[in-house]
């Protein structure tokens, strides 16, 4: 194995762990004993998460690399905001 394709397992390995760690952490959230959140919220959450990973399934189809910003909440009423 070349050291390309080594760095790209150990990196891959380390990121994809990380994100299933946050994805638990994202998960916590539902404890309404903790938390008020409205249907309309989870929504959002998981459209941007859903919009991500097919941006990132994409960019190993077509090799881009553009930066899509970060997730926020629309404002009622409002658009949403990525930077």
């Amino acid at each position: 194995m070349d050291k390309k394709s080594q760095r790209f397992r150990r990196l891959a390995e380390k990121r994809i762990t990380n994100l299933i760690k946050h994805l638990r952490l994202i998960g916590n959230l539902a404890n309404k004993k903790n938390y008020n959140y409205t249907e309309e919220e989870v929504k959002q959450m998981f459209t941007a998460l859903e919009s991500e990973l097919t941006l990132t399934k994409k960019k190993f189809e077509h090799s881009s690399s553009e930066d899509f910003g970060e997730f926020k909440f629309k404002q009622e009423g409002g658009d949403n905001e990525t930077t």
